[in-house]
């Protein structure tokens, strides 16, 4: 990992399918994304890789920008968001974007009230990765979550 890359906003994807999460790579690395990017596959496996087991040892997850799918097995993308808001504050400054194939209004609701910072649907990827191109250039974040 270079100088530039720690300085950059990592982005957690949450995404359970291997040929969306593909699609979402392909298209921040066609953008020059340079922000290092982790994947988990549901939302158990991401609140392992921000708290639990498989956190990183460094913090290079605290805080971030979670791209968060809604369905996916054992914990969906709406349950993962609702419990980073419930839980301490170190998961406040998460900034979390939905980036789904759900265009019911239940989910959006759900997910504006979790305080979701967005709902992107995922036939939008190249407007997604314009998006994080100028909001990562240009956004701070602290190194550490307030705890």
């Amino acid at each position: 990992m270079t100088d530039k890359q720690k300085e950059q906003i990592p982005i957690l994807l949450v995404e359970d399918d291997d040929i969306d999460a593909e699609a979402v790579m392909r298209t921040l690395r066609k953008a020059q994304i340079v922000n290092p990017i982790r994947r988990a596959r549901d939302g158990v496996e991401a609140m392992e890789m921000l708290s639990g087991e498989n956190a990183a040892a460094d913090g290079s997850l605290a805080p971030c920008v979670i791209l968060l799918d809604i369905n996916m097995p054992r914990m969906n993308g709406l349950q993962l968001l609702e419990t980073l808001r419930r839980q301490n504050s170190a998961y406040q400054n998460n900034v979390v974007f939905m980036l789904t194939t759900s265009g019911r209004d239940e989910d959006m609701l759900r997910a504006y009230n979790a305080n979701a910072a967005g709902y992107i649907m995922k036939e939008n990827l190249s407007r997604l990765a314009e998006m994080l191109v100028q909001y990562c250039g240009i956004n701070e974040m602290p190194k550490r979550p307030a705890v």
